[in-house]
């Protein structure tokens, strides 16, 4: 109960965090699900399930702000890379994963933190290309695509508001993509399933809670709240 409890929460948090920021809920709780479930691979399986939930719950309610035009090429580059990306998963330990997992924790926070606001990102085909190959990367191996997608759609996009729709638009069709490929590679456990069951609550709760602190938080230091957690999640992942 104390493991189910804990997925509770964890996806509370993490749903809350996605609705406030646009993005964040695969960084946040895959600082916690590989030392939840049985497997680092059933860990993702799960991560992937609640995001793609998640994400499609908040675009019903905004849809009517999402551009397509955007999503094609970053979408299809993701797809080459995440499917060799989980293919490695398949094959590799949990240890070295949550090794390279701590680490990569680690940069992304320390870039979000101090170099985010000076990078300079262009609506390319480079840009889609480019991001969208790190993006499939990242999503393969840790379950957390969303930070380099959305350093692309921050600059695509014309308001925040089309911004977190084709954020949301690309976090399900990306979750639905790499789930059939996890089940594919036997990610997808019973153990799976009853987790599942046990977030969805939790989901509906942080989907709720954090529309309605959306306009009164102070969005930029609860990321800065965030960033400084994955450091400190990043190096508890290596000991």
């Amino acid at each position: 109960m104390v493991t189910a409890f804990l997925i509770f929460l964890s996806s509370f948090a993490g749903s809350f965090v996605q609705r406030v920021c646009g993005f964040g809920f695969g960084i946040f709780i895959m600082t916690i699900l590989p030392y939840l479930m049985p497997s680092y691979q059933e860990a993702t399986a799960l991560s992937g399930f609640l995001s793609l939930i998640q994400s499609g719950l908040v675009l019903i309610s905004i849809h009517k702000y999402l551009n397509t035009k955007n999503l094609y090429v970053i979408f299809l580059s993701f797809c080459v890379f995440s499917f060799f990306a989980i293919k490695f998963v398949s094959v590799s330990g949990d240890g070295i994963l949550k090794i390279i997992l701590g680490i990569v924790l680690i940069l992304l926070a320390i870039y979000f933190l101090f170099f985010s606001k000076n990078a300079t990102v262009k609506p390319t085909l480079k840009w889609q290309i480019s991001l969208g190959g790190l993006s499939g990367l990242m999503g393969g191996l840790f379950g957390m695509h969303g930070p380099a997608a959305v350093v692309y759609f921050l600059s695509s996009e014309k308001s925040k508001e089309h911004y977190l729709a084709i954020a949301q638009a690309y976090f399900v069709i990306t979750n639905i993509y790499m789930s059939f490929f996890r089940a594919e590679y036997g990610f997808v456990t019973s153990n799976v399933g009853f987790a599942l069951l046990y977030a969805l609550p939790g989901i509906f709760l942080g989907i709720y809670f954090g529309k309605k602190v959306f306009d009164k938080i102070n969005s930029q230091t609860l990321k800065k709240v965030i960033y400084y957690y994955m450091i400190l999640a990043g190096i508890l992942q290596m000991v």
